[in-house]
């Protein structure tokens, strides 16, 4: 029975697995999901989905115990109000999937590469796991069975052993104990710093086309790497750093000075991140406006000199937007023609998400 039950679970797993998959393009353009995660679950709406149900033989007539008509509340309910409709209501079935199930859902749908982790040498978490028998050692970690058989030896071996009174009692000596071995696990960690222009231009639309992307970009990225830190930037004619919540709900005015985000980043790396130990992934949105020609050359500068030596990848996101110049993006393709560590991505609309996630992640790097 208990095999019957697994292999039907993990049929209808195998059901809500190709649902969401199907429908994965649309969860992304509409940013539904990024309200529904928890700490390790999302919970997804599957709409249309045929749960296996009994079907018994044909109903007969009366409502309990004698006469009864269609429309009869059943004991004391009260009878449905409203006109009756002609089409069958729609259910939504809420379905909890891990964050490493929707990467996993991701990355086949995008046909993202795995990423190779770069210092990975460096970083080492340590975990004792309990694989060895030793004589002494705390009565918390006692092993029952081991205790027990070499009291049963040692009562056979000195004739104290009755089968007709099968009493054992361990002593000092038959006690063995649980020894811990210490296992060490390379781990690469990795930030994922977040800038943001949060000049006029930059509306709410357009915040929250970065909020959807930047979810989907956790989500791969944590699949790859045990450690992650995100840490968010947002700018307009100065930079300074703030938390998630006010990183999305921020709106400002006035000049954009990009190099501006470009120095507080590198000040976050030289001071938290040694490149030899973490992963650096920085993602930049703006809708392409600069304050200057010099303000962008200085950008570039601060990119060649500070940011790609230190970095696995530099992703620029350009968010259109009616009152954006989109000139940024044309000036980094000119700069960074030779370089595959600059990868930039033209995002029109919600629609353009998926396109633009492949873009960031495509490269494995």
């Amino acid at each position: 029975m208990s095999l019957k039950i697994d292999q039907d679970h993990s049929r209808f797993r195998d059901i809500v697995r190709g649902k969401i998959r199907k429908n994965l393009r649309e969860y992304i353009s509409s940013g539904e999901l990024v309200g529904r995660q928890g700490k390790d679950l999302v919970s997804i709406p599957i709409p249309h989905i045929e749960i296996p149900r009994f079907t018994f033989g044909q109903q007969q007539g009366g409502v309990g115990q004698g006469d009864g008509a269609p429309g009869d509340p059943i004991g004391d309910g009260e009878s449905g109000r409203g006109q009756a409709g002609q089409q069958a209501g729609e259910h939504l079935l809420e379905v909890d999937v891990t964050l490493d199930e929707l990467a996993d859902l991701l990355g086949e749908e995008l046909s993202l590469p795995a990423i190779e982790p770069r210092g990975k040498s460096e970083l080492v978490s340590s975990k004792d796991r309990y694989t060895g028998i030793r004589t002494v050692g705390p009565e918390s970690l006692r092993h029952f069975r081991r205790t027990y058989r070499e009291a049963l030896k040692r009562s056979i071996a000195t004739g104290s052993y009755d089968p007709k009174n099968p009493r054992i009692v361990p002593q000092k000596d038959d006690k063995r104990f649980r020894a811990a071995a210490t296992e060490t696990d390379p781990v690469a960690s990795c930030v994922v710093i977040y800038m943001m222009d949060v000049s006029g231009s930059m509306g709410d639309e357009q915040k929250e086309i970065v909020r959807i992307e930047s979810f989907w970009i956790d989500t791969w990225l944590r699949r790859q790497y045990r450690g992650i830190e995100s840490r968010y930037i947002i700018h307009d004619a100065v930079a300074r750093e703030v938390d998630r919540d006010t990183f999305f709900r921020t709106r400002e005015s006035g000049g954009t000075m990009i190099s501006s985000a470009y120095k507080l980043a590198a000040e976050l790396i030289d001071n938290h991140y040694p490149p030899a130990e973490w992963n650096i992934y920085p993602f930049h949105f703006s809708d392409g406006d600069n304050w200057s020609m010099d303000d962008t050359l200085l950008s570039v500068e601060l990119m060649k000199q500070r940011l790609l030596p230190r970095v696995n990848q530099f992703g620029y996101g350009q968010v259109e937007s009616p009152y954006g110049s989109g000139q940024f993006v044309n000036d980094l393709r000119e700069h960074f023609a030779d370089e595959p560590r600059v990868v930039t991505s033209e995002i029109r609309d919600r629609d353009a998400i998926t396109q633009s996630i492949r873009d960031f992640l495509g490269g494995g790097r």
